[in-house]
């Protein structure tokens, strides 16, 4: 008799897994559908022997000292800043759009002031702000919007921007600054043997069991367990008794080449007439030291592994329903991106988890917010 049956040994799976077994001593059967733990954030030694993330590159940031200190207890950090060029106009210019990226697109020498009356003249506002087109225009005007977003936007999510909620654009900054780094957090690092070994510390503990390669619903009935906590599709849950919650998925088309350095950075945005998103190459994330590089190619598809929910409204009403079901079944615990049909960083995850922890032993007088909101809540 299990105490615990968690599906899916991703960040929300393997976190709450460790906290039920370390912490409150009870017994835990991890099952995963996959032939790894890890979830999207799984890295390997490719044939080459250099360290690759299989499913797209995985940058840890972080502004929560709680997060960061509970994943310190099963990894060595790496320091690293990930910065991200754009290219656009034949030129390869920094992402997300500050003072340098105006600077070198125009051929200027604004200052912060300056590019902050320049953006301001450029910027078409909006008396509502609806989709993420009008994010995009309201805060840099269409010829920015349409150099930098409006066709990787197609490509990412097969849709136009004006088709897309506000939230999407939401989370890309402009800056009057020369910070050139993709992400403003305090804690930013990689963890220093790779993903994989930091998740194979999490679940080493004698309390938990991992079954890798195996579908829950073939087990369920064979093995008995008191509780669940379920981090995969919660759609396929209920057997997609209302349809399919929509994804996006991509290909990653991997290649290792006979050189030091493939780009000048560790990811390159393609928005405009290449096929692909985005181009990374693994070695500037893990620090590396290698004659060979491997890069991997980000092409977007409607079909595959589910990793973006697709921000509309009607799929928020469509999982606003199975959300009802989940909320009916007292002793299964739907946690993380693909069990509450919403977008989450890594840290956001880990924090998740941590807080349904907190629920689930009656903890919760030290919740503390992540990145100045409240944590994310889990679903019941």
């Amino acid at each position: 008799m299990f105490d615990y049956l968690i599906v899916g040994a991703g960040f929300a799976g393997a976190v709450i897994a460790e906290r039920l077994a370390s912490c409150s001593n009870k017994k835990v059967l991890v099952v995963e559908s996959r032939h790894h733990i890890g979830g999207n954030t799984y890295d390997y030694y490719n044939d080459d022997g250099i360290l690759a993330h299989k499913y797209g590159p995985h940058i840890f940031h972080t502004n929560s000292r709680e997060v960061y200190d509970y994943l310190s207890r099963f990894t060595a950090w790496r320091p690293y800043e990930h910065r991200v060029l754009a290219s656009v106009d034949g030129m390869l210019v920094p992402i997300p759009i500050n003072l340098n990226t105006i600077n070198q697109l125009y051929g200027m020498h604004l200052s912060s002031p300056e590019v902050e009356t320049f953006l301001a003249s450029r910027a078409e506002k909006k008396d509502r702000i609806i989709t993420s087109e009008d994010v995009v225009i309201s805060k840099v005007g269409k010829e920015l919007y349409e150099k930098f977003f409006k066709e990787y936007t197609r490509k990412q999510w097969g849709l136009d921007p004006s088709e897309l909620d506000a939230s999407v654009a939401a989370r890309i900054p402009t800056r009057n600054n020369c910070d050139n780094r993709y992400f403003t957090d305090k804690f930013q690092s990689m963890p220093l043997h790779g993903y994989t070994r930091l998740f194979e510390n999490m679940l080493s503990h004698p309390n938990i069991k991992v079954m890798l390669g195996t579908d829950y619903k073939d087990i369920e009935g064979e093995i008995p367990y008191k509780k669940m906590i379920y981090t995969g599709p919660v759609d396929y849950f209920f057997d997609y008794c209302y349809g399919k919650l929509p994804y996006r998925s991509i290909e990653f088309r991997f290649e290792t080449l006979e050189m030091e350095r493939y780009q000048p950075t560790g990811t390159v945005n393609y928005p405009n007439e290449h096929p692909y998103t985005r181009v990374t190459e693994f070695k500037y994330l893990t620090g590396q030291k290698h004659p060979k590089t491997t890069v991997v190619f980000e092409y977007p598809k409607a079909e595959g592994d589910p990793y973006y929910p697709v921000p509309r409204p009607e799929n928020a009403e469509l999982y606003k329903k199975y959300h009802l079901l989940a909320g009916a079944l007292p002793n299964v615990f739907f946690t993380g991106r693909l069990a509450t049909y919403k977008y989450y960083n890594m840290d956001q995850v880990v924090a998740q988890s941590l807080t349904l922890y907190k629920k689930l032993s009656g903890d919760t007088k030290n919740e503390r917010p992540i990145n100045g909101q409240k944590l994310p809540t889990y679903e019941s």
